[in-house]
């Protein structure tokens, strides 16, 4: 079996704009993002979508209502939510400001920021360096992190048929961690991908091919 999965960043929220550490924890969309996220519902409405799934972040919900109710098929298309497609869990860093965050997980091992240490030993490693950090060492690791998305995809497989295509609104750094690890390495992933722009995914017999990463489908450059 063959599908698509179309994976849309959610638009920008309070957590974006205040640079805080936003995984499972939860704001809403600004009234910008909500515009930007209905901009892009505009260049996707015209993609047949078969279904339609979110994290449940309201974040990502809300994102996808917006896709959903502009689309081609909105008559039949009722979007769905799973935690499997939550962004990394940060444990303890919850909510707090992501440079500092960043500074006291990755100092330690001779990075100043998170896009440097992304560059050098890649995503998996940050993972693992932020359960060390963490004092209660809730937040995910590699391992623990893989194994919620992978049993995600195969979530997607009980419902998908082949030449299926799929909305998936999730977030940025599992947008990111899906392109290091299964695109061709020519994308640019030193950066995260922007809000509401697009990922494409392409899943056959179980196995997965990240085809594009970080389009911007928003064409108003204002913002």
């Amino acid at each position: 079996m063959k599908y698509t999965v179309y994976i849309l960043r959610h638009g920008r929220t309070w957590f974006n704009t205040y640079d805080k550490m936003q995984g499972w924890s939860d704001s809403p969309l600004t009234t910008e993002g909500t515009a930007v996220a209905e901009r892009a519902a505009q260049q996707l409405k015209d993609v047949p979508f078969d279904l339609a799934i979110s994290s449940d972040a309201r974040r990502a919900i809300d994102t996808c209502r917006l896709i959903t109710s502009a689309n081609v098929n909105h008559q039949t298309l009722i979007p769905q939510k799973s935690p499997r497609f939550r962004e990394e869990f940060y444990g303890y860093f919850e909510g707090m400001n992501s440079t500092e965050t960043w500074h006291m997980v990755l100092a330690p091992h001779g990075f100043g920021s998170f896009n440097e240490a992304a560059q050098e030993v890649g995503l998996d490693q940050t993972k693992d360096w932020m359960k060390a950090a963490d004092p209660f060492h809730d937040a995910e690791d590699a391992h623990e992190y893989w194994q919620r998305l992978e049993a995600g995809f195969n979530d997607l497989d009980q419902l998908a048929f082949d030449g299926a295509k799929i909305l998936l609104v999730s977030h940025g750094t599992t947008i990111r961690s899906l392109a290091e690890r299964f695109g061709d390495g020519s994308f640019e992933v030193t950066t995260g991908p922007q809000n509401s722009s697009l990922t494409t995914l392409v899943r056959e017999d179980g196995q997965n091919v990240v085809t594009s990463y970080n389009q911007t489908l928003d064409n108003d450059s204002s913002n």
